[in-house]
Formats: C-alpha cells, sequence, structure tokens
C-alpha cells in the first residue's frame, strides 16, 4: 500500500509566487534542426537586442532578401512554379532528380500505365502538347529493356500492347487537335498494323487524310470504319414459329454514325474537287482553243509577231479578239506603248482596236502631255515611227489617219513581245531624230 507524506505547515511559508522563475533555455539556444530549408546565422542576436527570438528555421531566412528565397524555394520541388533555375551552381538538384526517377520505379507495364494515366488527365484539361508529351513517354517506357521478368509474360505482353496501343491511338488525338496531320497517320499506321480493328485509328486516320485532301484514301478507310462498326445482322426467326415476328436493323449504330458524318464530309469534298478539276479542264481547253483562233486571225490579217528572251510584265494586257476571243472575225486589239525619244517618256494603252487611227487616238486620248512644258506635242504637230522587224532594220513613219491594222498588216512591222512601240516625236525635230537613229544603226 502506497504512503502518502503529509506537508508541514512551513511548506506554505516557503513559496514565493512574486519571484520569476528562472529561464532555462531560449530561442537563441536551440540548436538548429538539420533539416531546416536554409542556413542559419551563427548569431541570430545581431539584429538588434529588441529584436524577438525566432525559430531556428524561420531565423534562417531573416539572412536572405526576399528575391534570394523565393529563387531557393523555387528549387524546392514542393515550391517550384517553372523548371528554370531549378538547379544549383554544380548544375544538380538531388530532390528533383529523385522524384523524376519516381515515374521509373516498378514494371514497363506500370510505368507506361502511369504516364498514359498522366496524359488522359491532361486530355481532360484540353492540354495536348503536354498530353501528347506523356503518351509519347508512356510508348518509350514499353521499349526500354525489361529490368525484371513477371511470372507471365504472356499477360504482361497482351497489356503492353493494349498500353502501347491506347497511347498511339490517344497521341494522334493530340496531333489532331494541334493539326499534325502527318504525325497522326504515323500513329494511326502503328496501330493499324497490329490491331486492324481499331476504329479510332480508322476514324483519325481518315480526318488527317482529308485536312491532307488526300481524298481517295480517306474514302477508303472511312468506308473500312463504317464496314467494322455495322451494327450485327439480326437473326431470322425459324419458319416453325409463326408468332415470330421480323423487325427493321437499324441503318446505323451509335459507334457508326461518326464514320458515316465523316464519308459525307469526304464525298462532299470529292464532289468539289471533281467539279474544280472539270472547271480547270474547262479552263484550259478554253484558253487553247483561244490561243489557236488568235494566232490564227493575226496570220488572216498578215501581222507578224515575235518573243523576246526577256519580255516585259504587261499584267492582264494582252492581244486579243474582242468580243468573242474564239470568233476569228471578232475585233482584234493590241496594248500599245507611245515613247517620246527625246524626253525619256512614255504612254502606256492598254486595249487599242486594230480599227483605230494611232494619231487621232494619241490626240484624243493623251494630249496635253503633263511633263510637256514648252508644248512641244500638239495636235498634227507630231510625226509617229515604228521599227522594221527587229532593232537596226530602220524605221517605218506612219501616216496621221493610218490605222493600227494598216501599217501592221503589210509586215513590215512587229508585234513584240504582245505590244505595239511607237516613237512620237515633234515635227519640228523629227529630222534630227531620224538621222541619230541612222547614225545609230550604222547608215
Amino acid at each position: 500500500m502506497s504512503r502518502v507524506e503529509e506537508l508541514t505547515d512551513e511548506f506554505d511559508t516557503s513559496l514565493n509566487f512574486n519571484t520569476p522563475a528562472a529561464s532555462t533555455s531560449s530561442h537563441s539556444n536551440f540548436s538548429p534542426s538539420p533539416d531546416a530549408p536554409f542556413p542559419i546565422l551563427a548569431k541570430p542576436s545581431d539584429y538588434g537586442s529588441t529584436a524577438l527570438p525566432l525559430p531556428p528555421a524561420m531565423d534562417s531566412v531573416r539572412s536572405y532578401t526576399a528575391d534570394e528565397v523565393l529563387q531557393m524555394m523555387n528549387k524546392t520541388p514542393l515550391f517550384m512554379t517553372s523548371l528554370d533555375n531549378t538547379t544549383d551552381d554544380d548544375d544538380e538538384n538531388v530532390e528533383l532528380e529523385a522524384i523524376k526517377a519516381l515515374q521509373y520505379e516498378g514494371t514497363r507495364v506500370e510505368v507506361a500505365l502511369n504516364f498514359k494515366e498522366r496524359g488522359n488527365e491532361m486530355v481532360a484539361e484540353k492540354r495536348w502538347k503536354d498530353a501528347r508529351e506523356f503518351y509519347t513517354k508512356g510508348i518509350l517506357a514499353l521499349k526500354q529493356e525489361r529490368q525484371e521478368f513477371p511470372k507471365d509474360l504472356v499477360s504482361e505482353g497482351q497489356k503492353e500492347k493494349a498500353i502501347e496501343e491506347a497511347c498511339y491511338v490517344n497521341r494522334a488525338l493530340c496531333n489532331l487537335e494541334l493539326r499534325n496531320y502527318r504525325s497522326i497517320l504515323n500513329d494511326t499506321s502503328h496501330v493499324l498494323a497490329v490491331s486492324p480493328r481499331n476504329t479510332k485509328a480508322h476514324y483519325r486516320s481518315a480526318l488527317a487524310l482529308l485536312a491532307l485532301h488526300r481524298l481517295p484514301e480517306a474514302h477508303e478507310i472511312c468506308t473500312r470504319g463504317i464496314a467494322l462498326t455495322s451494327p450485327p445482322s439480326p437473326s431470322l426467326p425459324s419458319p416453325s414459329s409463326s408468332s415470330a415476328t421480323i423487325t427493321n436493323p437499324p441503318h446505323s449504330s451509335p459507334r457508326q454514325a461518326p464514320f458515316v458524318a465523316l464519308l459525307s464530309r469526304i464525298t462532299a469534298a470529292q464532289s468539289d474537287a471533281q467539279a474544280k478539276s472539270l472547271a480547270r479542264a474547262a479552263r484550259s481547253a478554253r484558253l487553247v482553243q483561244e490561243k489557236r483562233i488568235l494566232h490564227a486571225a493575226l496570220l488572216a490579217r498578215g501581222i507578224k509577231t515575235r518573243s523576246t528572251p526577256k519580255p516585259p510584265d504587261l499584267e492582264d494586257a494582252t492581244v486579243h479578239l474582242s468580243p468573242d476571243p474564239v470568233d476569228p472575225s471578232s475585233e482584234l486589239r493590241f496594248p500599245v506603248l507611245f515613247l517620246y525619244p527625246l524626253h525619256g517618256q512614255s504612254d502606256f494603252v492598254k486595249s487599242v482596236s486594230e480599227k483605230e487611227m494611232l494619231e487621232v487616238f494619241w490626240e484624243e486620248e493623251m494630249l496635253p502631255l503633263p511633263w510637256d512644258e514648252r508644248a512641244e506635242y500638239k495636235a498634227k504637230e507630231v510625226e509617229m515611227y515604228a521599227e522594221k522587224g527587229s532593232p537596226g532594220k530602220g524605221m517605218v513613219k506612219v501616216g496621221r489617219k493610218a490605222t493600227v491594222l494598216g501599217f501592221l498588216g503589210d509586215g513590215k512591222v512587229e508585234v513584240v513581245d504582245g505590244m505595239v512601240r511607237i516613237f512620237m516625236v515633234p515635227k519640228a525635230r523629227a529630222g534630227e531624230w531620224v538621222q541619230s537613229m541612222k547614225a545609230r544603226a550604222g547608215k
């Protein structure tokens, strides 16, 4: 039995509650935890005699600026906000590398399945690039050398095949959203090589082929997808069963509906492509016909043409028949370049009728010339010239009332590079210019 000791009366008087108890410890005497995230100052009391002591782990932070603290926190995986500047001076972050290594802990199936599930999470958040990266890691994990051999290799191999197939198909979905159509074909081709009945691979491959405008291939693979998703044919009732009834089978199953809609798009694209092809062929045939008839019309009128190695760009200005380019009896029209050699100027007219008298046309359409300060170019005060054939063969004077067909039809002047060139010279200086041209030609 325990013994209870009674206190004496003197014990009460020996107690003094007004005297402060002696301090046996303080924060400044605490030894720092070896797990403190930052270095601890050797003398925390240096902050001043009035500074309150802090726990060691918090006291260590006071030796750094706010930016330095944030930088050190970004090296700790729990607080990381980016992968930039996460290494120490030796370019190594042990904690981060350890966490990365955890991704590859386990069998190939476990590692690949983990990456696939992470990819699925990214797909749910529509983070397509991140999802694609995880699916790629899952595929690569299955290609690594096996570190341990499971008891049932056959079962393990089937699991690996299923995960790899899912990673390829899902990566094709990511590439579809990112519009990497050729990458889709690479992924789906791999799947269809080992699993020819995979409908997702058929559908995504058909979408990529449609986007790449490879319509026959898209039509073929989409048709195969429809065949794979067709509902099974209902069994016919026995002839002996009089109460049995035959119901109409559905036209398509829910799994088949996307393929049917996609096939409609492909068919529409094929029809559009065919219509455009026919239109291009018709335009091409029309241009050939127009060119042939134009050539015949020029020959019939005795007009010669010639092309140089570097013809000028006349844009839409051409020698043509109007109003009907395929009627040789239509009116010929020519681009005309009026040159003013004594002043280094020119005027270009896109279309002049073969029936026009050039000088009259020039007077009505061109005068007054904005740069002719001395008014040297006036109505009935100019002479027109054209070159004979190739350069150096001399000049032909064009009469005032001569039509375009009139001076082109005798065969002396050629239409060069689809354009008629006319030299305009004031009458007062025409002799001077003709002599200079003869001297240049060596005559």
